[in-house]
């Protein structure tokens, strides 16, 4: 699957289907993403390759006490990804950069507890308060 930002100075692929699909509910990722929540393709590093340079925003606030690095565009301000501090085995990748996100809806949600009341989640889709990792 193939992906990038708006303006399209940073494109990227990714190998192979991502190990979940999960919606993030947490105050930074609301603000990263400019909406209620984030959907992340959970992938391998050694899946991802990405064209262009992204910039970076070190997030030291963070339940883990480990950085997440933030990468986006420079020129258009897209988010692409999050590298985790806590975890190098995963990056997640920004759903709603791939060109066709359509097969990729959320199997679950994490960081429930900051959700914003009028979010519904689908019934019968598993959700955690916090990160189940």
């Amino acid at each position: 699957m193939e992906g990038g930002c708006n303006c399209g100075a940073i494109r990227y692929r990714i190998e192979g289907e991502p190990a979940v699909v999960a919606a993030c509910h947490c105050q930074r990722c609301r603000r990263q993403s400019g909406s209620m929540y984030s959907v992340n393709l959970v992938v391998s590093p050694s899946a991802f390759t990405m064209e262009g340079q992204p910039k970076v925003f070190e997030d030291r606030d963070t339940t883990s006490g480990e950085p997440v690095f933030r990468e986006f565009c420079g020129d258009c301000g897209s988010p692409i990804r999050s590298i985790l501090g806590s975890n190098a085995d995963i990056i997640a990748v920004k759903a709603g950069t791939l060109d066709d996100p359509d097969p990729y809806a959320p199997a679950l949600h994490v960081f429930t507890r900051s959700r914003v009341a009028w979010v519904e989640i689908p019934e019968g889709t598993p959700q955690f308060d916090a990160n189940p990792g």
